[in-house]
């Protein structure tokens, strides 16, 4: 890949090149989202509200969504407010009446107000975990989301698929993951954001120092610091006792005895859908009423692959724990509803809430000792594993003392920068999104990540970066918004630079302390814990 020319004194520096990174620097780049009188909002009280705050980037979210829980109009209340109130400007009603309001929301160009920015992936292209494929899961599963939740502004995901297809996606039309991918990789192009996007590039030893931060990784000074970097970059590592089968040889589907599957969501369902038809899969998922599976709420018209394993999954459960019997689809029909030729009840064994005991190898396959519910030992034989429990972020690219600025004792992230989630800043972000002074907080690490809910964060970040580097420009009128300065740096995929003893940035290995710490050796494994 070419070398990159990335500023080296900007005003703002964007962790993470995901969705939400790339939202915000459409902003930063001058396009200012604005109010539209001419399309009202069906909610006649926000309606009111708007009128006196046209620009959104000075809005009191507070305000304008004080109604929401007792408006007769359907709002999210899972979402923050101010995520929940953009995602209703851009598409009313979307839930309960989809196409039948026009967006109220027009961006405005003013390219005076550009505030100079880089941001700084580590995926292979712009995109975030879209761009990358880190499971055995198949590209071409649909997403979760409908395409119409897709779009960021100023190139729309439809847009993209008229440019790439020639006509119109159908409705309710759930993108697979590779067009996704390719969507978010063509957008800084189409929206003239590319020259402060960087792909393949880890920032590291990022410090706060006076007037700013400083990127040590990349020798690059910024007033501002906005962490994107999100919350599904890390897997859960296995615990010591699966350790002999992380690095399985895979062998011919043929002879292949089943794959071990370790995971209750959807990355489990997604490795189990894209497995070969014929491959034996062996289940090992935490079965809890209290707090089931994500996937039970996936209705089988509009997600009939997840809603096909996650049927697998209760009548496991049912076997084990006499759940009121119900009967598999495959049994009064001839073939799968989305159209999986595989006969589940040939290849598919679930185990709910079940100990591994113990892993043998025997030459290139493993014999499993598990422990039920009922303290009953069973025996498998299995080739590989996929050991998809959960993922996590990360938040040590970040000098120690800004980290625990930021995470202070927080009893969401026991461990510290290494493993962060979507409850890690939650309770924090509800309060502000700038979690340390010029220190902002957007996309999953919010608890939000769906893309209709990465606006309002990045509206509240960048109208806070407008404000202050606008007053920055009166009080020394020699600085500008969009004064900065360059070099070239080499694009890497994971490395990261330190300084050695003659103060020379060098590269090293980032990511070391990433791994989280397992059960000592030698003990039993519950994978689900």
């Amino acid at each position: 890949m070419p070398h990159q020319r990335v500023q080296t004194q900007v005003d703002t520096v964007v962790v993470g090149s995901g969705p939400s990174a790339l939202l915000l620097s459409f902003i930063l780049n001058g396009n200012i989202p604005h109010y539209s009188a001419s399309k009202p909002h069906p909610d006649p009280i926000l309606r009111k509200k708007l009128l006196h705050s046209p620009s959104l980037l000075d809005i009191d979210a507070a305000d304008l969504t004080s109604h929401f829980e007792a408006s007769r109009l359907s709002y999210s209340t899972q979402a923050l407010p101010i995520n929940v109130l953009l995602d209703t400007l851009l598409q009313p009603l979307v839930d309960t009446n989809p196409g039948e309001y026009e967006s109220c929301v027009e961006w405005r160009h003013d390219a005076s107000r550009r505030i100079s920015h880089v941001v700084l992936g580590n995926s292979s292209q712009p995109g975030g975990q879209w761009a990358d494929n880190p499971i055995a899961g198949s590209r071409d599963i649909g997403a979760l989301s409908y395409a119409e939740m897709l779009s960021l502004p100023g190139y729309s995901f439809e847009q993209h698929f008229r440019r790439a297809h020639g006509d119109e996606p159908l409705d309710f039309y759930r993108p697979p993951r590779r067009e996704v991918a390719e969507y978010m990789a063509a957008y800084p192009s189409m929206v003239n954001t590319a020259d402060s996007i960087h792909s393949n590039v880890t920032a590291c030893d990022i410090s706060r120092v006076e007037n700013g931060f400083l990127v040590g990784s990349h020798n690059i000074r910024c007033r501002r610091l906005v962490l994107a970097s999100g919350v599904f970059s890390n897997f859960i590592s296995p615990e010591p006792i699966l350790k002999p089968l992380v690095h399985a040889p895979r062998i011919p589907v043929a002879t292949k005895p089943p794959v071990l599957v370790i995971g209750s969501g959807f990355t489990a369902a997604d490795v189990i859908l894209s497995s070969p038809p014929d491959q034996k899969i062996v289940h090992l998922f935490k079965w809890n009423s209290d707090r089931p599976s994500p996937l039970h709420a996936c209705h089988p018209r509009a997600y009939p692959e997840y809603a096909s394993v996650y049927r697998r999954m209760k009548l496991a459960a049912s076997q084990f724990f006499g759940l009121q019997a119900i009967h598999s689809p495959l049994r009064r029909r001839k073939s799968n509803p989305f159209g999986d030729p595989r006969n589940w009840d040939s290849v598919y064994e679930g185990f709910p809430n079940t100990l591994i005991k113990d892993v043998v190898r025997h030459e290139d396959t493993f014999l499993i000792t598990l422990q039920d519910v009922d303290g009953k030992v069973i025996e498998r034989e299995v080739s590989s594993l996929e050991y998809v429990v959960g993922r996590r972020g990360s938040l040590t690219y970040l000098n120690d003392l800004d980290a625990e600025e930021i995470l202070g004792s927080n009893q969401n992230s026991p461990t510290g920068p290494e493993e962060v989630s979507s409850r890690t800043l939650r309770r924090k972000v509800e309060e502000n999104l700038e979690v340390a002074p010029d220190i902002f907080v957007i996309g999953s690490l919010t608890g939000d990540s769906l893309i209709r809910f990465a606006y309002g964060a990045c509206v509240f970040a960048a109208g806070e970066i407008f404000k202050r580097s606008e007053q920055l420009s009166r009080v020394s009128p020699g600085i500008t918004p969009s004064t900065s300065s360059s070099s070239v740096i080499t694009p890497h995929s994971s490395g990261c630079f330190e300084k050695d003893s003659n103060n020379e940035y060098i590269i090293t290995n980032g990511h070391a302390d990433l791994n989280i710490d397992g059960l000592p050796g030698g003990r039993q494994h519950n994978p689900l814990n």
